[in-house]
């Protein structure tokens, strides 16, 4: 397995203090710590023990308003230092890679002045929360590229090892000429109308609500799987539930204690259901909802060419079914491809064949894809680039529901 062994020694020191080795290190800085700060924090924590890294990547800070809270998720999540002001931490000299893991409506302010100051950005999905917003990070993120920065859009899943390895059967030819493409993910943790008004439930917070936060993430694995972009789109949405409780207290995970006398509008939509047609002409489909009940993560796709399809459940998300119309009919059908092979992608440094990976590991894939982008000086994926453009989706979506369902073009 491609480890980097480590020393007792070094294990047991602070990344800041840690025994100097064969490769430099790159000073992470991350902005929030709540549930995607957790999770990144994992991956940057991980990597490096798990593949052989040109770069180590050091947890050097983390940064949050609460300095008691700051403080614990530092202790907590492995970070050496805690800051309350997102300025002071991109001006730390032990950080050259900043992590913005906050709300939509602070991304654009974070990354430009990361970027602006020097240094590498990872931003959390959706880029930003308007057009404009995501446009002026592209045109930013542009700019330091040609000073040798990069910065690159979390969308997580384009790292589930059978989601890479379905994009390659499909670069290869295998499904041949694209059909359709059918893409839905569903949550249930909104079905309560009690349930408590988070920042996910406020516009100017996020932006918009499953679409923006579940949308985003099929629309970006539709164009990045189909290898092209929507053009355009035909889209319903609704919010079934217009008011909810206030939380009572800080939030935990996606809700909180709900204030049982206060309460506030909901400004975002609950469920988005859309059509859309590719560049090459086929057809896709698209429903994102928090209002699914039973579904906790439920994130499915397929994919139907003409000689073959692919079909993808985030819940089984070691396996990838793969259907090849070019055999006989009598023998022909769907068949389950257990993707923990050391020739699948990502696999080589993990477990043996059939120990499956989870929901973490995503994170610790992209950890690794960025740190040997930065040290190779080429241009990670998704790009900024990439990210406005499932912004220009999300935003076409929107007027198409807001118009009756008329089709409506994805801007380019």
């Amino acid at each position: 397995m491609a480890r980097r062994e480590e020393t007792d020694q070094e294990a047991a020191a602070p990344p800041t203090q840690r025994p100097a080795t064969s490769v430099p290190v790159l000073g992470v800085g991350m902005v929030g710590y709540a549930f995607m700060g957790a999770a990144h924090s994992q991956g940057w924590r991980t990597a490096g023990h798990v593949f052989d890294l040109p770069m180590e990547p050091a947890l050097a800070a983390v940064c949050g308003r609460d300095r008691a809270a700051v403080d614990a998720a530092a202790a907590r999540l492995g970070w050496a230092a805690a800051e309350t002001d997102w300025r002071a931490l991109i001006a730390r000299d032990d950080v050259q890679l900043v992590d913005i893991c906050t709300p939509g409506d602070s991304h654009a302010e974070i990354a430009i002045a990361a970027l602006e100051a020097g240094k590498h950005v990872l931003c959390e999905k959706p880029l930003a929360n308007t057009v404009a917003e995501a446009e002026a990070m592209a045109e930013a993120a542009e700019r330091a590229a040609a000073r040798g920065q990069v910065a690159m859009v979390g969308f997580n899943y384009r790292r589930v090892p059978a989601i890479t390895y379905a994009r390659q059967l499909i670069a290869q030819g295998r499904l041949g000429t694209l059909r359709h493409v059918r893409a839905a993910y569903l949550q249930d943790w909104l079905v309560d109308p009690e349930s408590p008004l988070t920042w996910r439930l406020e516009r100017e917070r996020a932006g918009s609500g499953a679409l923006g936060d579940l949308g985003a993430h099929i629309v970006d694995l539709a164009q990045y799987l189909a290898g092209e972009p929507l053009v355009g789109v035909s889209a319903v949405s609704e919010t079934f539930v217009r008011e909810r409780p206030r939380l009572a207290g800080p939030p935990a995970g996606l809700s909180g204690a709900a204030d049982a006398g206060a309460r506030g509008a909901v400004t975002v939509d609950d469920a988005a259901l859309f059509t859309g047609r590719l560049a090459s002409g086929a057809l896709a489909s698209f429903e994102a909802t928090r209002m699914a009940a039973g579904r906790k993560n439920a994130l499915r796709l397929e994919i139907n060419g003409e000689r073959g399809s692919l079909a993808f459940d985030l819940e089984r998300l070691n396996e990838l079914s793969f259907h090849d119309h070019t055999e006989p009919a009598a023998t022909a059908g769907f068949r389950r491809i257990l993707v923990t092979e050391p020739q699948h992608p990502y696999l080589e440094a993990w477990w043996p064949p059939g120990h499956a990976l989870g929901y973490e590991h995503t994170f610790v894939h992209q950890a690794r894809d960025l740190v040997r982008a930065i040290a190779e000086g080429t241009a990670p994926a998704p790009s900024f680039a990439d990210g406005l453009q499932v912004q220009r989706v999300l935003a076409a979506v929107e007027e198409s529901a807001e118009k009756n369902s008329v089709h409506t073009p994805v801007a380019l």
